[in-house]
């Protein structure tokens, strides 16, 4: 297959390429940046930290969506709604990362799936993955008044808060207890909060340093507590899975996945 990525100077960008240039059966069909960009006209073998390949960052979306079989991307929501229109118009697979979309957009994702395979998940890993089933058989089988909160600290240069993967558990929880996660999930609190609401799924959220992602699911209940810890210590996982992902997609209808489907969990 030859996959694309989108957002190739970024961290996971970079990853993305690495992972891509290393997968056997797998080819590059470029990458590219928003325009202005300073990495644009760089070699895309140097950004991924290897040898020179001769194929450079380009600006061009549309044009690599073209060529590519499949694209991978971890961007900006705004950026990926834009991808994910053009990849529909072309019947590109769009295998998408991004975290922090809004209700529309998401309402609008699930519209475009009609049309090309899209693979969209908070986190690509494996182990978060099977944490997601855990979270949601442990809250399904426990007592409801074990009260549930989730902690999640990532690197200082992540934008969004919770992370993605933080109210993926959240959902999971939820899912496993019967409830809808937006009328029970407390995302952030300060000053007198008053006690904490009876079934209510807590967030708390640390920012610092170069922490890759690390998250924990703790249900504490009287005399004890249970946590489901799953750490992150290298980018890689994730792009493993985005282009497994990438893969996956090959001769697959058009819709709307996870990586539930991709790794045979659902």
């Amino acid at each position: 297959m030859r996959i694309g990525v989108l957002g190739c100077a970024g961290r996971m960008g970079r990853t993305n390429l690495r992972e891509v240039l290393a997968t056997e059966g797998v080819s590059l069909a470029g990458g590219v940046e928003r325009p202005g960009h300073r990495a644009i006209g760089e070699d895309l073998g140097v950004l991924a930290g290897g040898e020179p390949l001769g194929l450079c960052a380009g600006e061009d979306a549309a044009a690599l969506i073209q060529v590519a079989d499949a694209v991978i991307e971890f961007s900006t929501p705004a950026a990926t709604l834009a991808h994910a229109r053009l990849c529909a118009a072309a019947g590109c697979a769009h295998v998408i990362g991004t975290t922090g979309l809004e209700p529309d957009q998401e309402a609008e994702l699930a519209d475009l799936a009609s049309r090309t395979p899209i693979v969209r998940s908070a986190n690509m890993s494996l182990g978060v993955n099977l944490l997601l089933g855990l979270v949601r058989q442990v809250a399904a089988i426990l007592d409801p008044a074990y009260d549930i909160e989730i902690v999640e600290m990532h690197h200082r240069h992540k934008v969004d808060a919770p992370s993605g993967t933080a109210l993926a558990l959240g959902a999971a929880a939820a899912a496993g207890r019967g409830a809808v996660p937006d009328t029970v999930f407390v995302r952030a609190r300060d000053g007198l909060t008053g006690a904490r609401p009876p079934g209510s799924i807590g967030f708390a959220v640390l920012r610092g340093g170069d922490v890759v992602g690390d998250h924990t699911v703790c249900f504490a209940g009287e005399g004890e507590r249970i946590e489901l810890t799953h750490r992150a210590t290298d980018r890689r996982i994730y792009a493993r899975g985005a282009v497994r992902a990438a893969c996956w997609t090959k001769g697959r209808p058009p819709g709307l996945y996870g990586m539930a489907d991709v790794l045979g969990l659902r």
